[in-house]
């Protein structure tokens, strides 16, 4: 089998109810189209969930590639003291995949080497994919493992490697994946958002968002680093990742919301199978 679809999905704390506690209201758009890629995500019935996510641990020269059995994490650092999740890693395919991309000199760090708790990046998208799967009547847990990537230093280019490197090892292993991209967009959207205002930031989400509805992901490998960083951006190389990882297997792009009431850019697209 291979990758059935990609999500390209945002991952603000404050959108789970626990830790909102009303404020997520201000990004209904966001969580309205959440829920819609978490329902697909059921109806695809996916063997494993890869999700790369730029709260894993960095490295500047490796990519954090989590192999330990189990992942375990909680929204108590955002005051959300029973908000709690675990989910099964399939250490199979992940231990293969690191083998792979040191075979081909992209070094990787595993759990053995640098271990850690569920990021909130990790937890946000599987949040949604949990409530999808209760509201299904499926399993109040997730039914499937996953596979967790961090983000590095390397290019833009070596970002696309490690995702078709991905690519490779789903069509070897016979698995029926889905991969989510998590990553905010800009966080400089305006002079009240926490992190203040740049004009690379609105500009930085337009043209993510152009890039989303057309499908034209190469262009997600042109952007100036400089340009990027002064938009402070936060999930380009993650969805670079997940571009490698759909390159050439034909599919079909939507974006469902762009939105950033908060200073800090939300997107949420699909990318399906044709």
């Amino acid at each position: 089998m291979s990758i059935v679809a990609a999500y390209a999905v945002p991952h603000p704390p404050l959108i789970i109810p626990a830790v909102g506690r009303g404020d997520e209201r201000a990004i209904q758009d966001t969580i309205d189209a959440f829920t819609q890629v978490a329902r697909e995500i059921v109806e695809l019935k996916p063997d494993l969930l890869v999700i790369t996510s730029p709260h894993a641990p960095c490295f500047r020269d490796a990519f954090h590639v989590t192999t330990d059995v189990r992942l375990y994490g909680d929204m108590s650092r955002f005051r959300a003291f029973h908000e709690k999740m675990e989910a099964d890693v399939d250490v199979e395919f992940s231990r293969d995949l690191a083998q792979r991309m040191n075979a081909a000199g992209v070094f990787t760090v595993d759990s053995e080497q640098y271990r850690d708790a569920m990021d909130h990046a990790t937890y946000v998208a599987l949040y949604f994919v949990r409530e999808a799967y209760r509201e299904a009547g499926v399993s109040p847990t997730l039914p499937c493992p996953i596979a967790r990537i961090g983000l590095s230093g390397f290019s833009y280019e070596t970002h696309r490697q490690v995702g078709r490197i991905i690519a490779q090892a789903v069509e070897e292993g016979g698995k029926r994946i889905v991969f989510i991209g998590s990553g905010d967009l800009s966080h400089k959207l305006t002079p009240e958002g926490p992190y203040g205002f740049a004009p690379e930031g609105p500009v930085f989400d337009k043209q993510i968002g152009e890039i989303f509805a057309s499908g034209e992901l190469d262009r997600l490998f042109e952007f100036d680093p400089a340009f990027a960083d002064a938009a402070a951006e936060c999930g380009l190389r993650s969805f670079q990742m997940m571009a490698g990882a759909i390159e050439g297997l034909g599919f079909s792009s939507e974006l469902l919301s762009l939105e950033g009431p908060f200073g800090v850019g939300y997107g949420v697209a699909a990318f399906r199978r044709n």
